[in-house]
C-alpha cells in the first residue's frame, strides 16, 4: 500500500485538491492545506527532503516582490470607479439612439458598450452590473424577450475578460512567464472575432425571430442627425481617451502595465469628476472593492505557490507532462483535450483558481509541444470566459440574478445564457485552428521601445537544486 501511495503521490495530491474544492472550502486555504499535508507525507515517505520546504520562502518572496501583480489593484480601482461614475449610462444612451432604428438595435448597443467598458474597466462584475441596471429595464419596456435580454447582457459583460486590459490576461502573463504587452496584443484579434460572433447572432435573431429583438419606437429616438452624432461623440470620446491612456501607452512603449494601470486609475477619477459624480463615498467604495479583490488574489497565489512547489517535488510536473504530451493528434489533440478539460472544470472553479492552479500545470507540456505560450494563454482566456456563463454556477449569472426584478425566473436567465456559451465555444475552436488570429498583431509589430513593454515576468533567483530523495 505504501509503495502504491509513493508511486502515485502526484495524482493523489491532485485528487485531494479536487475533493477540497468540491466540498466548498476556500480555494486559497485548500491549496495551502493540500500542499503542506502532502509535503509532510512526502517527507515521511522519502520523496522529498525536509529542507525542500524551505523553498517556500523564495516562492512567497516571489509573490510579494512581483511588480507586475501591482497592476491588479490599479485596474481593479479603475473599474470600480467607472462602474459607478455614470459613464456606462451615457454610452448606452447615445449608442442605443444610434442603433435604435434597427431590429436588435439595443442588443448591438449592449454588445458594443460592453466591449468599450471591458477596455476601460477590466472587470466582469462592473460591466455586468452596470449593463443590467441600465439596459435591462429599457429592453423589457420595448418588448425584447427576457431570455435574449439577460443573455446578451451577461455575455457582453464577459467580453471584459478577453478585451485588454483584462485582469485575466495580466495573471496569465504572470503564470506563463510572458509579457503583458504581448498578451494584450494577442487578444486584439480574438476580441474582435468575439464581438463579431455576438453581433452575427443578434442579426440572425432579427431575421428568424424578429419579435424577440424589435426596433425601438420612433418616440424613443429623440435625437437625429448632428445632435445624435454629437451625443455619441460626447459619450465615446472620454472612453477612447481613457483606453488610449491605458492601452496606448503600453503598446507605444511609454509605460509598463503597472504604470499604465496607475494612469488609468487617475484617469477614472478625472472622468468621474467630468461626469460630476466624484465623491468621497465613491472613492471609499472603490478602495474597499480593490482591497477585497487584491487580498483574494494574493492569498490564492500564495496557496497556489505552496501547492505547486510540493506537487513538483513529488513528481507532478513529469506526471502531467507525460500524460498530456502522449495524447494523439500532437498540438491540436493537446489543445482540444486541454480546452475540453478547462471548459468542464470551469463549472466548479472561477477564473482566478483556474489561472493559479491549472495553468502552471499545463504550461510545461505546452512548451514541450512547441506551442506559443501567448497563443496558449489567449486561448485559455477565451475558454475561461465560459466560467462566467455556465449555468448554474456562472458568476455573471449570479451578478445578473442579484439585479434583475424578482418576476424574472432564474431558469429564464439560464436558458438565455446557453446560446452565448455556444458562441464562446465557437471562438475557442476558431482560435485552435487559426492561431494567426492571435499572432497577427505580434507578427505585425508595433512602434515604440519594446524593452519597456515586452518584459519578462521576473522571478527571484532560484536556490540550488535539491536532491528530493
Amino acid at each position: 500500500m505504501i509503495h502504491w501511495v509513493t508511486e502515485n503521490m502526484a495524482p493523489l495530491m491532485f485528487l485531494g485538491l479536487i475533493l477540497f474544492m468540491l466540498i466548498g472550502y476556500p480555494a486559497a486555504f485548500s491549496l495551502a492545506a493540500v500542499g503542506l499535508f502532502f509535503g509532510f507525507i512526502g517527507i515521511e515517505l522519502g520523496l522529498i527532503r525536509a529542507d525542500f520546504l524551505g523553498n517556500l520562502t523564495y516562492q512567497l518572496y516571489g509573490v510579494i516582490s512581483n511588480e507586475l501583480l501591482l497592476s491588479i489593484p490599479f485596474f481593479t480601482f479603475m473599474g470600480a470607479i467607472l462602474e459607478r461614475c455614470g459613464l456606462a449610462e451615457d454610452l448606452l444612451d447615445s449608442i442605443g439612439q444610434l442603433f435604435g432604428p434597427l431590429r436588435g438595435g439595443l442588443s448591438y448597443a449592449v454588445i458594443i458598450v460592453g466591449a468599450i467598458l471591458g477596455a476601460i474597466t477590466g472587470t466582469v462584475a462592473a460591466s455586468v452590473i452596470a449593463m443590467a441596471v441600465i439596459a435591462l429595464p429599457v429592453m423589457m419596456r420595448y418588448g425584447y424577450s427576457v431570455r435574449h435580454s439577460t443573455g446578451v447582457i451577461a455575455a457582453s459583460g464577459t467580453i471584459t475578460q478577453l478585451v485588454p486590459p483584462s485582469l485575466v490576461l495580466v495573471i496569465l502573463a504572470d503564470q506563463l512567464g510572458r509579457s503583458v504587452g504581448d498578451m494584450y496584443k494577442g487578444a486584439i484579434g480574438p476580441s474582435m472575432i468575439q464581438i463579431a460572433l455576438f453581433c452575427a447572432w443578434v442579426f440572425l435573431l432579427s431575421i428568424f425571430r424578429p419579435k424577440d429583438v424589435p426596433a425601438l419606437p420612433t418616440e424613443f429616438r429623440t435625437l437625429h442627425g448632428w445632435p445624435l452624432i454629437a451625443k455619441c461623440l460626447r459619450g465615446i470620446i472620454p472612453s477612447l481617451g481613457l483606453i488610449f491612456l491605458v492601452l496606448g501607452t503600453i503598446f507605444m512603449g511609454l509605460a509598463t502595465p503597472t504604470e499604465a494601470g496607475a494612469l488609468g486609475a487617475v484617469g477614472s477619477i478625472v472622468l468621474a469628476a467630468f461626469n460630476r459624480t466624484l465623491s468621497w463615498t465613491l472613492i471609499y467604495q472603490a478602495m474597499a472593492t480593490t482591497m477585497r479583490i487584491t487580498a483574494m488574489v494574493v492569498y490564492i497565489l500564495i496557496g497556489a505557490r505552496t501547492f505547486s512547489l510540493v506537487f513538483q517535488g513529488v513528481g507532478g510536473k513529469e506526471w502531467i507532462e507525460g500524460m498530456l504530451t502522449s495524447l494523439p493528434g500532437g498540438q491540436v489533440g493537446f489543445l482540444l483535450f486541454v480546452n475540453a478539460f478547462v471548459f468542464i472544470i470551469a463549472f466548479f472553479l472561477d477564473f482566478f483558481e483556474i489561472a493559479f492552479i491549472i495553468v502552471p500545470l499545463l504550461a510545461p507540456a505546452a512548451t514541450k509541444l512547441d506551442i506559443d505560450l501567448i497563443w496558449f494563454g489567449v486561448l485559455l482566456c477565451a475558454n475561461m470566459q465560459t466560467s462566467f456563463m455556465h449555468p448554474p454556477f456562472g458568476f455573471a449569472l449570479f451578478y445578473l440574478r442579484a439585479i434583475v426584478p424578482p418576476e424574472i425566473k432564474t431558469t429564464e436567465i439560464y436558458w438565455g445564457a446557453i446560446p452565448w456559451v455556444f458562441l464562446q465555444v465557437i471562438l475557442v475552436v476558431i482560435l485552435i485552428f487559426w492561431p494567426g488570429s492571435v499572432t497577427y498583431w505580434l507578427d505585425k509589430g508595433m512602434q515604440g521601445d519594446p524593452s519597456k513593454v515586452d518584459f519578462e515576468v521576473t522571478q527571484p533567483d532560484a536556490p540550488p537544486p535539491l536532491d528530493f530523495r
